[in-house]
Parts: C-alpha cells; structure tokens; sequence
C-alpha cells in the first residue's frame, strides 16, 4: 500500500513559479513511476508529467518546456516545479504512483493561477 500526500498549492500570478511536493510513504518507492496529474472543473482528468524509476521523464505538450517533475528517492518525495504558469494551468493537481498494475491517487491540491 502506498499513500500520497501533496503540498504546496494554492494562488500564483501568471509568469510566476510554484512548487507541489508529494510525500511517499511504502515500500519499493523506487520501482514506482511516479507523477503528476490534473483536472480542471467540468474537464477530465490529464496527465501533467512523469518520471519513472530510472529517472525518465515525460511531459504534456501544454506544459513541456515550463513544468519540471523530479524526484528525491531518500526522501520518498516527488516534485513539480510551475515555472510561469498560466491561467489555464489552473487546476487540481494529484501526485500518482504506478508499479506493474497498482496505482495510487493522492488527495489533490489546488493551484490558481491568475492575477
């Protein structure tokens, strides 16, 4: 069992930066992909970025270039750093955690972005 704790959302101006940290807690955390994910209301839910347990990493068109997803193994955390945001990135972000067919959701944290 794995459980996910976000923190660090909340209001950013566009063109500003935030950080989302998720704390792991389980076993083997290093095998997972780890990563993160979003809804905006009345849409589905999206990937936002991945790295998994080799450190490769993939990303949303909608965010490549501007978000950064890293990961701290001794600390069992995972990372997304917003570099200028936008008002559409606007959104709940979940941390997510994937090995072999187990997948695990944290809570959610808000970001807004806007002005």
């Amino acid at each position: 069992q794995v459980q996910l704790v976000e923190s660090g959302g909340g209001l950013v101006q566009p063109g500003g930066s935030l950080r989302l940290s998720c704390a792991a807690s389980g076993s083997m955390l290093n095998l997972y992909t780890l990563g993160w994910y979003r809804q905006a209301p009345g849409k589905q839910r999206e990937v936002v970025g991945l790295i998994s347990s080799i450190d490769s990493t993939w990303y949303a068109d909608s965010v490549k270039g501007r978000f950064t997803v890293s990961r701290d193994n001794v600390k069992n955390t995972v990372y997304l750093q917003m570099n200028n945001p936008k008002p559409e990135d606007t959104a709940v972000y979940y941390c997510y955690a994937l090995f072999r067919t187990n997948s695990y959701w944290g809570q959610g944290t808000q970001v807004t972005v806007s002005s």
